[in-house]
């Protein structure tokens, strides 16, 4: 891995570095920074590259337009025959998510995260694995797997519980439902929600005094604190993604997935 990569390559990120602070933008505006198959390997390698540059000290990720992340195509589960999860002779979610949670833990470089607009899914995921959220009080944010018949599987299993509670956590996902920013920061589950045209300041206020900060105090000290997430990750992760993998084969899901291609409320029949 080069001490200082070059992020030309990436087509879905787009990253600018200025004085020790990496600004990483999800840069699909047109398509409300969807997540596709390309968008998700960006998202596992740039942690690694961002992990080498010498000449990063922080890291602030946001969203292009209005929005952080609408999360995964939906309406394009529906090219998978029979819920296939497979393309190209690889199953795409479980590898590529699992490593885009793991390079994010095993990135020292703090990284504040700027919810600029609504954070869908597996946007989600990322957006509340990083060290430092700054959230829009009036977007939404949730993990509504199941309102498409999936598990919550790709870490939002792993990190809801420990940012609000089992309990919480449990009803949130369970039920699929999307919180306002406000109501993020009242329940834990972000660190600050502020008027949208003020987060990006805000979140870049709390980077750059990152970035200029004593370099291993603050990378040792994320280190000591995602020992307990990465045990969490460890223990949850595998049975998760498994878990979720069942789902897309159910009849739920298919149904699930019609419904939302056809604009109506989907009719469960628990298959």
């Amino acid at each position: 891995m080069p001490a200082n990569p070059d992020y030309a390559r990436y087509r879905c990120l787009r990253i600018e570095k200025q004085d020790g602070l990496a600004t990483v933008t999800l840069d699909r505006a047109e398509t409300r920074n969807q997540i596709d198959r390309a968008f998700h390997h960006e998202l596992q390698d740039v942690w690694r590259d961002l992990a080498e540059d010498r000449q990063i000290n922080a890291v602030l990720l946001t969203g292009a337009g209005r929005y952080f992340s609408v999360g995964g195509n939906v309406k394009g589960m529906l090219e998978r025959p029979g819920g296939d999860v497979f393309e190209e002779g690889e199953m795409i979610e479980p590898r590529s998510a699992r490593k885009i949670v793991q390079n994010i833990l095993d990135c020292e470089v703090p990284v504040v995260c700027a919810i600029n607009g609504d954070c869908i899914g597996l946007a989600a995921t990322v957006a509340l694995f990083c060290d430092i959220t700054v959230c829009a009080d009036d977007a939404r944010i949730g993990d509504p797997h199941v309102r498409i018949g999936l598990v919550a599987g790709d870490g939002g299993a792993v990190i809801w519980p420990m940012l609000v509670g089992p309990n919480r956590a449990k009803e949130l996902l369970m039920r699929g439902s999307l919180v306002s920013g406000a109501d993020a920061a009242r329940i834990g589950l972000v660190n600050h929600a502020v008027p949208r045209d003020e987060v990006l300041t805000k979140a870049r206020e709390i980077a750059r005094e990152l970035a200029d900060g004593p370099r291993w105090a603050i990378r040792w000290t994320k280190l000591a604190v995602n020992k307990a997430i990465k045990d969490q990750v460890n223990l949850i992760l595998d049975a998760s993604f498994a878990l979720e993998m069942a789902t897309f084969r159910t009849e739920d899901h298919r149904e699930a997935v019609r419904a939302f291609a056809e604009k109506r409320k989907p009719r469960f029949t628990g298959r």
